[in-house]
C-alpha cells in the first residue's frame, strides 16, 4: 500500500508554480541581502569582548563546559533540582563551584 503524499503533488513540489503577475502588480524590488546585512550589523555588539555562547566555548570571561550524564543520573539531577526549585543546570553549576571551593581549601589556596 503506497504512503500518502503529505501535501506534495506528483511532481514532488510542495507548492504549485507561481502564476504570472501583471507588471503593475509587482512590489518595488528590495535588496533583501543589503537590508538583512545592515539590520544584523545594527544588532551586532560594538565591542569584541561581548558575552556569547557561539561556538559553545565562552561566555564573556567564563568558560562553557558540556556535562554528559547517563539517563538515570540525568533524571536524578532533574528530580533534585525540582525539589530545590531550581534548574538542573543551576544545581550542577552550584555543585561544581562548591567542589572547587572545597578543593581550593584542601590545597591551602
Amino acid at each position: 500500500m503506497p504512503l500518502p503524499s503529505l501535501g506534495r503533488s506528483k511532481s514532488g513540489r510542495h507548492r504549485p508554480p507561481q502564476q504570472e503577475v501583471a507588471e503593475g502588480d509587482l512590489a518595488p524590488e528590495v535588496d533583501t541581502d543589503d537590508e538583512l546585512t545592515s539590520y544584523l550589523a545594527a544588532l551586532a555588539p560594538e565591542t569584541a569582548d561581548t558575552e556569547t555562547t557561539a561556538g559553545g566555548t565562552s561566555f564573556g570571561t567564563a568558560q562553557v563546559y558540556q556535562l554528559r550524564l547517563t539517563l538515570m543520573d540525568n533524571e536524578q539531577l532533574k528530580e533534585l533540582a525540582a525539589e530545590r526549585q531550581t534548574s538542573p543546570q543551576a544545581l550542577a553549576t552550584e555543585w561544581v563551584m562548591q567542589r572547587l571551593q572545597w578543593e581550593a581549601r584542601q590545597r591551602g589556596f
